[in-house]
Formats: C-alpha cells, sequence, structure tokens
C-alpha cells in the first residue's frame, strides 16, 4: 500500500511594515490596519496548522 504524503506548510506570519511606510495622513485603511487584519488571519491559520498536526501525529501514535 503506498504511503500518502500530504503537504501542509507550516503558515507564515505576515512581514510588519515599517514605520517609514506610513504616511501619517489618516489614511482608510492604514497599512498598520491591513497588518492587524493579515496578523489576525495569520493566527487562525497557524491554530487551524497546529490542529491538524496535532490530529496526525495522534493518528500516526494510534497506528503503530
Amino acid at each position: 500500500m503506498a504511503t500518502r504524503i500530504s503537504h501542509d506548510p507550516r503558515p507564515q506570519p505576515p512581514e510588519q511594515p515599517g514605520d517609514d511606510e506610513c504616511c501619517r495622513s489618516g489614511c482608510d485603511p492604514c497599512i498598520f490596519d491591513l497588518y492587524q487584519q493579515e496578523l489576525q488571519r495569520y493566527r487562525e491559520s497557524l491554530a487551524q496548522w497546529e490542529a491538524r498536526q496535532a490530529a496526525r501525529q495522534g493518528s500516526e501514535d494510534t497506528a503503530q
């Protein structure tokens, strides 16, 4: 029976903008607002990925 290899890379955090990247003119959305939104999505994706890894590890442990 062939072993199925799952490709599930760990999510990568968004790159934080530098302080000099904000124009300070009250843009809506500001680059920092967009970063916070991306950071929240990253945290959610990371939590889901960690849950998948834990489930995968648990199923591998019971298969042995």
